[in-house]
């Protein structure tokens, strides 16, 4: 189960409420669920809060301005992407300028992470075991 500090939920909050404008060019775009897959928007898992998240692939999606190139920020990032991991989740980085030069590259690139990450459910494989008693009229 994914869970989150109070914290989290607070500031995740208060971030939906805002946003900068990478941020609802992506969201306008990830709300009409591109590639079949549905995504989250300032989604909190433990004390962080992910810009965007697809549950179902386990792909934490960052939109990164140019703050997150300076002092002891790609340290923190790292520190942050590595607990992530451990969590079962990779994060993609989209640097904001890139959104900004070219929306649809960039959800592209989002679609092609998602396709890339295994799903968190399997289908049963055909030829599977046969279900059991009761779950087939």
């Amino acid at each position: 189960m994914l869970s989150a500090s109070d914290a989290a939920f607070k500031v995740a909050k208060r971030e939906r409420r805002s946003g900068n404008l990478p941020e609802v060019l992506i969201w306008r775009e990830l709300r009409k669920r591109p590639g079949g897959f549905k995504f989250r928007r300032q989604h909190p898992i433990g004390s962080f809060v992910l810009d965007f998240a697809c549950l179902e692939r386990r792909l934490g999606i960052e939109i990164d301005g140019t703050a997150h190139d300076r002092g002891d920020r790609p340290e923190r990032d790292k520190r942050r992407d590595d607990e992530l991991k451990r969590r079962g989740f990779r994060v993609l980085r989209i640097p904001a300028r890139d959104v900004l030069v070219d929306l649809d590259a960039a959800i592209r690139g989002i679609v092609a992470a998602c396709d890339d990450q295994s799903p968190l459910h399997h289908q049963p494989l055909a030829g599977g075991p046969p279900p059991r008693s009761g779950e087939v009229f």
